[in-house]
């Protein structure tokens, strides 16, 4: 039996449900990663035993579960978006964004499907865009591609972003220290192709980075989704 289908216990003193219990988690993780929510400190952010958590979660495994579903829900759009293309880069765009506002998102993010209601409805809503466009096994593999992409991305961005904080740098000014002994390695010579790179090529920032990317993969993606002529 999942954590869904497990009914809640009766109402005590300090009220319980486990949408409160969620909501503290996620707060706990946004302020200091999945490393910072455990029961007994979801429990005393709401006054409450650590034991009594037990009678709505089981686990931490499954907190995060639900921590993952709820996030879901800010993934799934408001109104459904035009054709298939749309569909999977507005998923990939607000798993994106909903990354940046949770960033221990990009920690749970390409393990098992989750199967919690909003993560579901995100599931129907690409997989019914991608319906009879071409076999199951090809929509299956489109939307691993894309979503192997989404993830990648994100997860690369998040440890710049953690990078950052941790040592106090932005991206630019850890290039700027960085820079005398990058200076001094490609001026052996050794490095010919990475030297073009670093000197000729155009810096972009994270968020066109990503959409460019993301539009190489949909055009990968149609390739394989158009029969042939």
């Amino acid at each position: 039996m999942t954590v869904w289908d497990r009914p809640e216990p009766p109402t005590r003193p300090v009220p319980l449900d486990r949408e409160r219990i969620v909501a503290a988690a996620v707060a706990l993780a946004d302020e200091g990663g999945l490393e910072a929510v455990s029961l007994r400190k979801v429990a005393a952010r709401l006054d409450a035993g650590p034991m009594r958590l037990y009678g709505y979660i089981s686990s931490k495994e499954e907190l995060f579960d639900l921590m993952l579903d709820e996030v879901y829900a800010e993934i799934l759009p408001e109104e459904p978006p035009g054709d298939w293309r749309e569909v999977l880069r507005v998923r990939a765009h607000r798993t994106r964004q909903a990354a940046l506002r949770h960033p221990w998102l990009a920690d749970l993010l390409g393990g098992r499907p989750t199967l919690g209601p909003n993560a579901l409805a995100v599931g129907e809503a690409t997989l019914a865009a991608l319906d009879g466009l071409a076999d199951l096994d090809t929509v299956a593999r489109a939307v691993e591609t894309v979503s192997a992409y989404t993830t990648g991305a994100i997860r690369r961005e998040i440890a710049n972003l953690r990078a950052e904080a941790a040592t106090g740098l932005s991206e630019r000014e850890w290039q700027r220290a960085s820079g005398p002994h990058l200076s001094t390695m490609l001026e052996t010579g050794r490095f010919p192709a990475l030297a073009k790179f670093v000197y000729d090529g155009t810096e972009v920032d994270a968020e066109e980075s990503f959409a460019t990317g993301l539009e190489w993969v949909l055009d990968a993606v149609a390739a394989k989704l158009t029969p042939p002529s």
